[in-house]
Protein backbone atom coordinates (compact mmCIF):
# COMPACT_ATOMS: atom_id res chain seq x y z
CA UNK A 1 0.00 0.00 0.00
CA UNK A 2 1.14 3.39 -0.75
CA UNK A 3 2.44 5.53 2.80
CA UNK A 4 0.27 8.28 1.09
CA UNK A 5 -2.82 5.93 1.25
CA UNK A 6 -1.73 4.19 4.60
CA UNK A 7 -2.38 8.03 6.75
CA UNK A 8 1.47 9.35 6.35
CA UNK A 9 1.99 13.11 6.15
CA UNK A 10 1.45 13.84 2.30
CA UNK A 11 4.36 15.73 0.33
CA UNK A 12 2.49 18.46 0.11
CA UNK A 13 2.44 19.26 3.88
CA UNK A 14 6.43 19.19 3.62
CA UNK A 15 6.01 21.98 0.66
CA UNK A 16 3.67 23.59 2.68
CA UNK A 17 6.33 23.67 5.50
CA UNK A 18 9.34 24.97 3.41
CA UNK A 19 6.80 27.54 2.56
CA UNK A 20 6.22 28.55 5.80
CA UNK A 21 9.82 28.84 6.68
CA UNK A 22 10.57 30.92 3.68
CA UNK A 23 7.81 33.32 4.14
CA UNK A 24 9.20 33.83 7.72
CA UNK A 25 12.84 34.41 6.36
CA UNK A 26 11.86 36.99 4.03
CA UNK A 27 9.93 38.93 6.71
CA UNK A 28 12.82 38.72 8.92
CA UNK A 29 15.56 39.95 6.40
CA UNK A 30 13.29 42.57 4.96
CA UNK A 31 13.24 43.90 8.62
CA UNK A 32 17.04 44.25 8.91
CA UNK A 33 18.53 47.41 7.07
CA UNK A 34 21.15 45.54 5.94
CA UNK A 35 19.17 42.75 4.02
CA UNK A 36 16.14 45.09 3.20
CA UNK A 37 17.11 46.56 0.07
CA UNK A 38 18.10 42.97 -1.44
CA UNK A 39 15.52 40.95 -0.27
CA UNK A 40 13.76 43.72 -1.28
CA UNK A 41 14.34 42.77 -4.37
CA UNK A 42 14.68 38.92 -4.21
CA UNK A 43 11.31 38.10 -2.26
CA UNK A 44 9.24 38.29 -5.12
CA UNK A 45 10.64 35.38 -6.55
CA UNK A 46 10.63 33.56 -3.29
CA UNK A 47 7.39 33.89 -2.79
CA UNK A 48 6.26 33.07 -5.99
CA UNK A 49 5.71 29.59 -5.20
CA UNK A 50 7.79 26.90 -6.94
CA UNK A 51 8.16 23.18 -6.92
CA UNK A 52 10.54 23.19 -3.91
CA UNK A 53 11.59 19.69 -4.80
CA UNK A 54 15.28 19.92 -3.07
CA UNK A 55 13.76 21.37 0.26
CA UNK A 56 11.39 19.21 0.37
CA UNK A 57 13.75 15.97 -0.53
CA UNK A 58 16.07 17.76 2.28
CA UNK A 59 13.38 17.13 4.97
CA UNK A 60 12.00 13.75 3.72
CA UNK A 61 15.68 12.21 3.64
CA UNK A 62 16.77 13.24 7.02
CA UNK A 63 13.33 11.35 7.94
CA UNK A 64 13.81 8.17 6.38
CA UNK A 65 17.81 8.47 7.26
CA UNK A 66 16.41 8.29 10.98
CA UNK A 67 16.50 11.79 12.02
CA UNK A 68 13.71 13.26 14.52
CA UNK A 69 13.42 17.01 14.29
CA UNK A 70 13.22 18.03 10.84
CA UNK A 71 14.10 21.61 12.70
CA UNK A 72 17.74 20.42 13.01
CA UNK A 73 17.59 20.02 9.14
CA UNK A 74 15.50 23.23 8.11
CA UNK A 75 18.05 25.65 7.37
CA UNK A 76 19.90 23.34 5.18
CA UNK A 77 16.66 23.04 3.56
CA UNK A 78 15.86 26.71 3.10
CA UNK A 79 19.74 26.65 1.78
CA UNK A 80 19.60 24.50 -0.98
CA UNK A 81 16.00 26.55 -2.15
CA UNK A 82 17.91 29.63 -1.79
CA UNK A 83 21.12 28.72 -3.60
CA UNK A 84 18.47 27.19 -6.39
CA UNK A 85 16.60 30.50 -6.99
CA UNK A 86 20.09 32.19 -6.68
CA UNK A 87 20.77 29.86 -10.21
CA UNK A 88 17.15 30.62 -11.67
CA UNK A 89 17.55 34.28 -11.11
CA UNK A 90 20.51 34.27 -13.12
CA UNK A 91 19.40 31.73 -16.03
CA UNK A 92 16.91 34.59 -16.25
CA UNK A 93 19.75 36.84 -17.09
CA UNK A 94 21.17 34.78 -19.96
CA UNK A 95 18.49 33.24 -21.07
CA UNK A 96 16.29 36.84 -21.14
CA UNK A 97 13.23 34.85 -19.89
CA UNK A 98 10.52 37.36 -19.23
CA UNK A 99 8.79 35.56 -16.83
CA UNK A 100 9.53 33.15 -13.95
CA UNK A 101 6.86 30.93 -11.72
CA UNK A 102 3.92 33.32 -13.20
CA UNK A 103 5.87 36.63 -12.43
CA UNK A 104 8.07 39.08 -14.19
CA UNK A 105 11.79 38.07 -13.69
CA UNK A 106 13.87 40.90 -11.86
CA UNK A 107 16.01 41.90 -14.76
CA UNK A 108 12.37 42.38 -16.66
CA UNK A 109 11.00 44.65 -13.57
CA UNK A 110 14.30 45.98 -12.28
CA UNK A 111 17.12 45.55 -14.76
CA UNK A 112 19.83 43.60 -15.37
CA UNK A 113 22.51 45.21 -12.93
CA UNK A 114 19.80 44.75 -10.23
CA UNK A 115 19.13 40.82 -11.36
CA UNK A 116 22.59 40.19 -10.65
CA UNK A 117 22.81 41.68 -7.26
CA UNK A 118 19.46 39.75 -5.94
CA UNK A 119 21.27 36.67 -7.48
CA UNK A 120 24.51 37.28 -5.36
CA UNK A 121 22.67 37.86 -2.34
CA UNK A 122 20.39 34.65 -2.21
CA UNK A 123 23.52 33.06 -3.00
CA UNK A 124 25.21 34.60 0.35
CA UNK A 125 22.12 34.29 2.05
CA UNK A 126 21.90 30.34 1.56
CA UNK A 127 25.78 30.21 2.43
CA UNK A 128 25.02 31.90 5.52
CA UNK A 129 22.17 29.37 6.24
CA UNK A 130 24.04 26.05 5.23
CA UNK A 131 26.94 27.46 6.48
CA UNK A 132 24.77 26.65 10.14
CA UNK A 133 26.23 22.94 9.69
CA UNK A 134 29.46 20.92 9.92
CA UNK A 135 31.87 21.53 7.76
CA UNK A 136 31.80 18.05 5.62
CA UNK A 137 28.38 19.89 4.56
CA UNK A 138 29.45 23.29 3.47
CA UNK A 139 32.25 21.10 1.17
CA UNK A 140 29.33 19.34 -0.45
CA UNK A 141 27.14 22.11 -0.90
CA UNK A 142 30.24 24.45 -2.45
CA UNK A 143 31.21 21.23 -4.26
CA UNK A 144 28.14 21.02 -5.54
CA UNK A 145 28.00 25.09 -6.48
CA UNK A 146 31.02 24.50 -8.78
CA UNK A 147 29.26 21.71 -10.48
CA UNK A 148 26.57 24.12 -11.59
CA UNK A 149 28.56 26.70 -12.41
CA UNK A 150 30.41 24.03 -14.76
CA UNK A 151 27.35 22.39 -15.87
CA UNK A 152 26.15 26.00 -17.11
CA UNK A 153 29.19 26.81 -18.67
CA UNK A 154 29.40 23.12 -20.87
CA UNK A 155 25.73 23.84 -21.78
CA UNK A 156 26.64 27.58 -23.07
CA UNK A 157 29.68 25.48 -25.09
CA UNK A 158 27.01 23.31 -26.29
CA UNK A 159 24.37 25.72 -28.05
CA UNK A 160 23.19 24.86 -31.32
CA UNK A 161 25.75 22.42 -31.37
CA UNK A 162 24.33 19.38 -33.19
CA UNK A 163 27.35 17.03 -32.70
CA UNK A 164 26.22 17.00 -28.66
CA UNK A 165 26.98 13.65 -27.40
CA UNK A 166 25.17 11.62 -24.93
CA UNK A 167 27.97 11.80 -22.40
CA UNK A 168 28.03 15.72 -22.83
CA UNK A 169 24.63 15.61 -21.65
CA UNK A 170 24.79 13.77 -18.48
CA UNK A 171 27.60 15.84 -17.62
CA UNK A 172 25.59 18.90 -18.28
CA UNK A 173 22.91 17.56 -16.13
CA UNK A 174 24.21 15.90 -13.39
CA UNK A 175 26.26 19.40 -12.44
CA UNK A 176 23.00 21.78 -13.25
CA UNK A 177 20.26 19.25 -11.48
CA UNK A 178 21.05 15.54 -10.56
CA UNK A 179 24.40 17.05 -8.18
CA UNK A 180 21.63 19.51 -5.81
CA UNK A 181 19.41 16.82 -5.63
CA UNK A 182 22.08 14.15 -4.66
CA UNK A 183 23.71 16.92 -2.13
CA UNK A 184 20.43 17.44 -0.62
CA UNK A 185 19.49 14.03 0.26
CA UNK A 186 23.06 13.01 1.30
CA UNK A 187 23.90 15.79 3.48
CA UNK A 188 20.33 15.62 5.20
CA UNK A 189 21.78 11.82 6.09
CA UNK A 190 24.45 13.43 7.49
CA UNK A 191 22.69 15.49 9.43
CA UNK A 192 20.64 12.68 10.43
CA UNK A 193 24.15 11.35 11.80
CA UNK A 194 23.76 8.37 10.02
CA UNK A 195 26.39 7.67 7.92
CA UNK A 196 25.35 3.98 6.55
CA UNK A 197 22.52 5.93 4.37
CA UNK A 198 24.54 8.98 3.50
CA UNK A 199 26.04 7.24 0.02
CA UNK A 200 22.18 5.42 -0.90
CA UNK A 201 20.60 8.53 -0.48
CA UNK A 202 23.45 10.66 -2.78
CA UNK A 203 22.74 7.31 -5.00
CA UNK A 204 18.63 8.32 -4.90
CA UNK A 205 19.51 11.82 -5.35
CA UNK A 206 21.51 11.71 -8.48
CA UNK A 207 19.13 8.96 -9.99
CA UNK A 208 16.05 11.47 -9.53
CA UNK A 209 17.75 13.99 -10.81
CA UNK A 210 18.37 12.11 -14.07
CA UNK A 211 15.07 11.72 -14.24
CA UNK A 212 13.36 14.59 -13.25
CA UNK A 213 15.88 16.89 -16.27
CA UNK A 214 14.54 14.19 -18.41
CA UNK A 215 10.95 14.69 -17.61
CA UNK A 216 11.91 18.67 -17.87
CA UNK A 217 13.00 18.01 -21.40
CA UNK A 218 10.07 16.10 -23.13
CA UNK A 219 7.55 18.39 -21.18
CA UNK A 220 9.67 21.32 -23.10
CA UNK A 221 8.41 19.19 -26.59
CA UNK A 222 5.42 17.48 -25.58
CA UNK A 223 3.95 18.97 -22.67
CA UNK A 224 0.47 20.39 -21.84
CA UNK A 225 0.80 24.50 -22.46
CA UNK A 226 -2.33 24.69 -20.19
CA UNK A 227 0.30 24.35 -17.18
CA UNK A 228 1.35 27.71 -18.08
CA UNK A 229 4.74 26.76 -19.62
CA UNK A 230 5.05 27.28 -23.23
CA UNK A 231 6.78 24.55 -25.66
CA UNK A 232 9.68 24.81 -27.37
CA UNK A 233 11.43 27.06 -25.09
CA UNK A 234 14.83 25.04 -24.53
CA UNK A 235 14.86 24.52 -28.78
CA UNK A 236 14.16 28.31 -28.99
CA UNK A 237 17.53 28.97 -26.72
CA UNK A 238 19.44 26.25 -28.60
CA UNK A 239 19.76 23.94 -25.52
CA UNK A 240 20.43 20.21 -26.62
CA UNK A 241 18.31 18.20 -24.98
CA UNK A 242 18.29 14.03 -24.95
CA UNK A 243 15.67 13.89 -27.39
CA UNK A 244 16.92 15.92 -29.82
CA UNK A 245 20.34 14.70 -29.31
CA UNK A 246 18.87 10.96 -29.44
CA UNK A 247 17.09 11.66 -33.04
CA UNK A 248 20.48 13.25 -34.09
CA UNK A 249 22.46 10.34 -33.56
CA UNK A 250 19.98 7.77 -34.93
CA UNK A 251 18.57 9.40 -38.08
CA UNK A 252 19.88 9.90 -41.72
CA UNK A 253 19.33 11.06 -44.83
CA UNK A 254 16.55 13.15 -45.54
CA UNK A 255 15.26 13.50 -42.25
CA UNK A 256 18.49 14.39 -40.45
CA UNK A 257 19.37 16.60 -43.33
CA UNK A 258 15.23 18.32 -42.27
CA UNK A 259 16.05 17.63 -38.77
CA UNK A 260 19.63 19.95 -38.59
CA UNK A 261 17.42 22.52 -40.75
CA UNK A 262 14.54 22.75 -37.76
CA UNK A 263 17.26 23.17 -35.55
CA UNK A 264 19.60 25.39 -36.89
CA UNK A 265 16.12 27.80 -38.10
CA UNK A 266 13.44 27.15 -35.37
CA UNK A 267 10.86 29.13 -35.05
CA UNK A 268 7.47 28.37 -32.47
CA UNK A 269 5.73 27.58 -35.90
CA UNK A 270 8.05 24.12 -36.65
CA UNK A 271 7.21 22.52 -33.29
CA UNK A 272 4.93 20.21 -34.53
CA UNK A 273 7.50 19.21 -37.64
CA UNK A 274 10.56 19.28 -34.91
CA UNK A 275 7.80 16.53 -32.87
CA UNK A 276 6.90 14.66 -35.28
CA UNK A 277 10.65 14.09 -36.48
CA UNK A 278 11.59 12.85 -32.95
CA UNK A 279 8.57 10.76 -32.84
CA UNK A 280 9.57 9.00 -36.51
CA UNK A 281 13.03 8.62 -34.39
CA UNK A 282 11.56 7.15 -31.33
CA UNK A 283 13.07 9.57 -29.35
CA UNK A 284 10.44 10.00 -26.97
CA UNK A 285 10.33 6.31 -26.38
CA UNK A 286 14.07 6.36 -25.83
CA UNK A 287 13.32 9.06 -23.25
CA UNK A 288 10.94 7.45 -21.22
CA UNK A 289 13.07 4.18 -21.58
CA UNK A 290 15.79 6.04 -19.60
CA UNK A 291 13.40 7.84 -17.21
CA UNK A 292 12.43 4.30 -16.12
CA UNK A 293 15.65 3.11 -15.65
CA UNK A 294 16.94 6.23 -13.83
CA UNK A 295 13.82 5.79 -11.54
CA UNK A 296 14.02 2.60 -10.69
CA UNK A 297 17.14 2.89 -9.42
CA UNK A 298 16.85 5.41 -7.36
CA UNK A 299 14.03 3.08 -6.09
CA UNK A 300 16.83 0.28 -5.69
CA UNK A 301 19.04 2.32 -3.85
CA UNK A 302 16.15 3.01 -0.84
CA UNK A 303 16.20 -0.96 -0.18
CA UNK A 304 19.24 -0.36 2.52
CA UNK A 305 16.41 1.65 4.39
CA UNK A 306 14.34 0.67 7.02
CA UNK A 307 10.92 0.76 5.88
CA UNK A 308 9.25 4.05 7.18
CA UNK A 309 6.44 6.39 6.54
CA UNK A 310 9.46 8.90 5.22
CA UNK A 311 10.84 6.00 2.84
CA UNK A 312 7.20 5.58 1.53
CA UNK A 313 7.33 9.43 0.76
CA UNK A 314 10.89 8.76 -1.18
CA UNK A 315 9.39 5.97 -3.46
CA UNK A 316 6.14 7.58 -4.19
CA UNK A 317 8.19 10.78 -4.92
CA UNK A 318 9.71 9.19 -7.31
CA UNK A 319 6.68 7.49 -8.93
CA UNK A 320 5.27 10.75 -9.03
CA UNK A 321 8.09 11.76 -11.11
CA UNK A 322 6.88 9.82 -13.99
CA UNK A 323 4.06 11.81 -14.82
CA UNK A 324 4.47 15.08 -13.55
CA UNK A 325 3.10 17.28 -16.11
CA UNK A 326 5.30 20.79 -14.71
Amino acid sequence: MSVMQSGAVPLESYKDMIDGEIERLVLERLSSPRDQPAMGLAREVLLAGGKRYRPMLGLIAYEAAGGEDVGNVMDFALSAELIHTATLVHDDVYDRSKMRRGKPTIHASHGIPHAIIAGDYLFALGFELGARHEPRIIDLVSASCARVASGEILQLEHIRDLSTQPENYYEIIDGKTAGPFATACSCAAIVADHEEFVEPMWNYGMEMGRAFQLVDDLLDLIGDESTGKPRGTDVLEGKMTLPIIHALTVTHGADRDQLADVLTNYNDSRLRELTDLLERAGSFDYSQLLISNHIERALESLSSLPDSGAKGLLIDFAEMSRSRTN
